[in-house]
């Protein structure tokens, strides 16, 4: 019993070594559960790898609008949704793979921890200058690309400028010898339009 109930008082008595034995216990437990298993601590501690950038792009869309039949015989990794190889597990929406992938369990299959390598100042002032040389080039390539257009449209113009005016001249001259078709030659010379022919073939 935790306590002795007297007759002659009514009052609880607590068994003082009892709880603090029960006290004990439960810190003991606490610390086993913060440490871990006994034979765990007895091997050395593994070293895992820094947390990486992934350099392979993750298939989301190969599956998507195609039907599949499977049986009860179907493997996991055909049996639908997204499979993951490392864990050997199958997740049901793409939402909860990209979760999975970049979750605690799935990095610790592969062998990494979830901390990354920290920057020194002089890889980051790199990373900004490589950043900032690709934005000047963006706007570099932008311009050229923008002037080139605007160069052949003044080509375009150019062109269709020079045609119409070669146009024009020809419907001049087409109707000038559709007014002295029918002149004389000789007196279209004396009054100068001897410079005109016509440009019908004469049969």
């Amino acid at each position: 019993m935790a306590y002795e109930a007297r007759v002659s008082d009514h009052r609880r008595k607590w068994d003082i070594d009892e709880y603090e034995e029960l006290a004990k216990e439960r810190v003991r437990a606490e610390q086993e559960e913060e440490e871990g298993d006994i034979h765990s601590l007895k091997a050395p501690p593994v070293k895992r790898e820094l947390l990486k950038q992934r350099d392979y792009k993750v298939d989301l869309d190969s599956k998507l609008g195609k039907s599949q039949v499977i049986t009860k015989t179907t493997p996991l990794s055909n049996s639908g949704g997204y499979y993951c190889n490392v864990c050997d597990c199958v997740v049901k929406d793409s939402i909860n793979f990209l979760d999975h992938i970049n979750g605690k369990k799935h990095q610790r299959n592969l062998g990494m921890s979830m901390r990354i390598e920290r920057s020194s100042l002089d890889q980051v002032k790199k990373r900004f200058e490589a950043n900032k040389k690709k934005v000047e080039e963006k706007k570099r390539d932008y311009s050229l690309e923008q002037r080139m257009q605007e160069i052949r449209e003044e080509e375009e113009k150019l062109k269709e400028y020079r045609r119409e005016q070669r146009r024009e001249k020809k419907r001049k001259a087409e109707c000038q010898d559709e007014d002295f078709g029918d002149a004389d030659p000789d007196m279209a010379a004396v009054m100068g339009f001897a410079g005109f022919s016509s440009s019908k073939k004469k049969h």
